[in-house]
């Protein structure tokens, strides 16, 4: 796999140091609000996933393939000893004495090794002790036989998955994608992307276009990338695109905006690491409905694979259309009467900044909008729920998810990053592959589909 950022690069000397850091961090005595009090090895590992793509640095589009990589994996080795659903990738076939949970931690361990054993050596040091943690812990229930049955097939499991996905189309890396970089101040660069400024203030040269490859990877349900992609951006000579870049201008400025200090706290809580906020979301939900083993190993595969061929379905649209990000609108303009050279969005003066890939559709809502489909259709719309940003202090609290998904829209917008219509049609893209994929995969045994 390309790894797409790490923040521990420990030479030999620093080894022991990063991995003692690393154990504490996994095994702390008060763990995150993600790792509820519960018996429940999945969502136990769904919070050792969170906090290890956190430590590793992986961008928001890379994780979507890793939570993904971990769920399959730990729905196929839970469902492959008591089947309730149709398989994801690996048919069934593990002894009827192995122990789910077993199996579960396992699969879950197996990925995030294949993942970050390299890049961050500590890292693999730590997972090892918190799998090696959460076996033990189950032998106060279940027989050592059955443990080890579980342990052999979750491996299996993960190693099928694993290769699986290798030839998705993730590597090798394309060469650098520059959009019309090279044709800027001509006609035809107007209204396309090229490398935005990063680092705000300091202005530094931007960066290739992220993630190119993704647009044409293989997504894990859909039939294509392109399966339902969105119609063209708006035009810029339409009502429609004069009214979003106006709000951009007002709203999305870093400096004079009509925002409220909640309106610039919330652009802020939400641009972190989109998936995360999901998984989390979903742990909490299925911790106070009392959810079993084999219901969250299902409902956090069905969550995570939405996200990630959202993610794929996403990318299509971005390098189909290759629309420029609001930066680049107003700072251009349409025409040079009506440029703006100085306008710069409240984001790109914190580290996330302006993401360097084209804007439409909008990432963030079309992974959201997935993830909102499944947790609506699993608990209803109206649940309440809280969440935390791995990027911000404090919790947000909403009512529907429906609510959250029209915040994140609101954050990308009041950011500065996004042109509202992106926002909005990308929920419709999210939750379209997320329907698709509802219909047709994982389903539970004796459930007809008419679609197929």
């Amino acid at each position: 796999m390309t790894h797409l950022g790490t923040r521990f690069h420990p030479g030999i000397s620093g080894l022991l140091r990063s991995a003692a850091f690393l154990i504490a961090v996994f095994l702390a005595a008060a763990p995150r609000p993600l790792e509820a009090a519960t018996p429940d090895s999945v969502l136990e590992w769904i919070g050792v996933m969170n906090d290890a793509v956190i430590l590793s640095g992986n961008s928001p589009l890379a994780t979507t393939r890793v939570v993904a990589l971990v769920s399959a994996s730990v729905f196929d080795a839970v469902n492959g000893i008591e089947p309730r659903y149709q398989p994801l990738h690996v048919k069934p076939d593990a002894p009827h004495h192995a122990s789910q949970r077993a199996a579960a931690i396992q699969a879950a361990y197996a990925i995030l090794l294949h993942l970050y054993s390299t890049p961050a050596p500590g890292q693999s040091v730590a997972l090892t002790a918190r799998r090696d943690a959460s076996i033990a812990a189950l032998a106060s229930t279940e027989k050592a036989q059955s443990i080890s049955a579980g342990v052999a097939w979750g491996q299996t499991v993960a190693d099928a998955i694993w290769a699986w996905r290798l030839t998705d189309g993730i590597a090798p890396a394309p060469p650098p994608f520059l959009g019309v970089l090279g044709i800027v101040g001509t006609p035809g660069a107007v209204g396309a992307w090229r490398p935005t400024p990063q680092g705000l203030p300091n202005n530094l040269p931007g960066v290739s276009g992220a993630g190119p490859q993704f647009a044409s990877m293989t997504p894990w349900v859909l039939m294509r990338p392109s399966q339902f992609r969105l119609p063209p951006p708006l035009a810029l000579n339409s009502s429609e695109y004069a009214a979003d870049l106006n709000e951009l201008k007002v709203m999305g400025i870093f400096s004079g905006s009509a925002r409220t200090p909640d309106q610039s706290e919330l652009a802020l809580f939400w641009a972190g690491n989109t998936a995360l906020y999901w998984n989390r979301i979903a742990t909490q939900i299925s911790a106070k409905r009392g959810l079993t083993l084999t219901e969250n190993a299902h409902l956090f595969a069905l969550l995570n694979v939405s996200m990630a061929d959202a993610g794929i379905a996403c990318w299509d649209g971005k390098y189909r259309y290759v629309f420029w990000r609001p930066i680049t609108a107003i700072r251009a303009g349409l025409t040079p009467a009506d440029a703006e050279p100085n306008w710069a969005p409240w984001l790109d003066f914190f580290p996330t900044g302006t993401p360097p890939h084209p804007e439409y559709p909008s990432g963030h809502s079309t992974v959201s909008g997935s993830a909102a489909f499944v947790l609506g259709a699993a608990f209803g719309d109206n649940t309440a729920f809280t969440v935390t940003s791995d990027v911000r202090p404090g919790t947000r609290s909403f009512s529907s998810f429906s609510e959250a998904v029209a915040e994140i829209a609101n954050a990308r917008v009041f950011g500065g990053i996004h042109f509202r219509t992106s926002c909005v049609r990308a929920n419709t893209l999210g939750r379209a592959v997320a329907d698709y994929i509802s219909r047709h995969a994982m389903r539970a045994h004796g459930d007809e589909d008419d679609d197929r």
